[in-house]
């Protein structure tokens, strides 16, 4: 096959362009530039899409005797993640911008463009399987994707290679250091790669002012401080929220009103939810027969949850949970396994949290 190897600089996408060099595909490797200020280079783990990044990319071509190129996506990814990650937390939501840029960036600009230009498939380096068709967590399960992946359409997944799913990120390393490339010990990039000081807090209020409001405790509707922008805030956050509620028990983000500005906290006991509602749904494949059982996990990190799902209004789905959850935000994504009895590695598809309830 024809592949083009989506190379970040990272350990992860140079292993993967090689193993896709050893299957014996022709493979031209790409270097996708997304930042308008790449001169700078980039500040140990944080970050990425720096000068240092596509030259290490380079590197990594030049050493597997590949075809190399940069593809200047700046201007697309300011508009279809940057912005919409500020216009998200500016609607009192909480976006995954990760989740953002497969969608749009990585599995529609490029694969449309990969397709336009000849080619089978993309190589990335997600830890991530697919089997059959069919989406499936990796095999290293601290590291596994496939919750960023799940926005994927089947047509999207049948033009995307993951060589990594059956591998553990230790082992991605050694093969890296097998073959001598400098970025075997590079320190993986975290955080939000267009905030690389990592202050989301500071990014937003630059882009969005102040936006000062209350701060409402939930069991007595009493205003309890002033906030300087409830984009500072998630639901689920603990820490840094600059209250005073009384009482020595820890408060929680409960929910953000983002027309009034308000901030509503609440104890412990506040703060969990049994029910979720989403937005329609993406598939990774045949749309799913409700109502069904599955495993549920609505964060990046998360712990799946077993829950019941079914139709929820205007084409979302409804999320009856086994045992309640906290810090589930609107804006999130609500990201669908098969159950337990399937081994619960098979993505059946995602969709954005728009509300939720106790």
């Amino acid at each position: 096959m024809r592949l083009l190897a989506a190379m970040s600089g990272g350990v992860d996408s140079a292993v993967a362009a090689a193993l896709a060099v050893d299957a014996g595909h022709e493979v031209t490797g790409v270097h996708l530039a997304l930042s308008p200020d790449r001169q700078t280079l980039r500040s140990g783990a944080r970050g990425c899409c720096s000068v240092e990044d596509a030259h290490d990319a380079r590197r990594v071509a030049d050493e597997l005797g590949i075809p190399f190129y940069v593809w200047d996506l700046a201007e697309r990814f300011a508009e279809d993640v940057v912005e919409d990650f500020v216009a998200e937390y500016a609607a009192g939501r909480t976006p995954n911008p990760c989740l953002r840029c497969n969608e749009r960036i990585k599995f529609s600009a490029v694969l449309d463009r990969a397709r336009a230009l000849g080619f089978d498939a993309v190589v990335t380096g997600h830890h991530a399987r697919l089997a059959g068709g069919e989406l499936r967590r990796s095999v290293d399960a601290a590291k596994d994707q496939s919750y960023v992946l799940a926005v994927l359409t089947a047509d999207q997944l049948a033009g995307a290679v993951f060589p990594l799913g059956s591998m553990t990120k230790r082992r991605v390393r050694e093969v890296a250091a097998e073959r001598g490339f400098a970025v075997a010990a590079k320190a993986d990039s975290h955080d939000i790669c267009f905030i690389p000081d990592g202050d989301t807090r500071g990014f937003l209020t630059r882009r969005l002012g102040a936006r000062p409001g209350p701060v409402v405790d939930a069991a007595t509707g009493a205003v309890v401080g002033e906030h300087a922008g409830a984009h500072g805030f998630t639901v689920g956050q603990r820490r840094g929220l600059g209250v005073a509620a009384g009482d020595s028990r820890p408060r929680y983000v409960l929910g953000i009103e983002p027309v009034t500005r308000t901030v509503t906290i609440g104890t412990a006991d506040l703060a969990g939810v049994g029910e979720v509602r989403t937005d329609p749904p993406t598939w990774t494949g045949p749309a799913a027969a409700l109502p069904l059982r599955a495993e549920v996990q609505l964060r990046a990190h998360g712990t799946p949850v077993p829950c019941t799902v079914t139709a929820g209004d205007g084409g979302g789905l409804r999320l009856l949970l086994d045992s309640p959850q906290r810090g589930v935000a609107p804006g999130q994504s609500a990201v669908l396994y098969a159950p337990d009895a399937e081994r619960g590695d098979r993505v059946l598809g995602q969709a954005a949290v728009a509300s939720t309830a106790w």
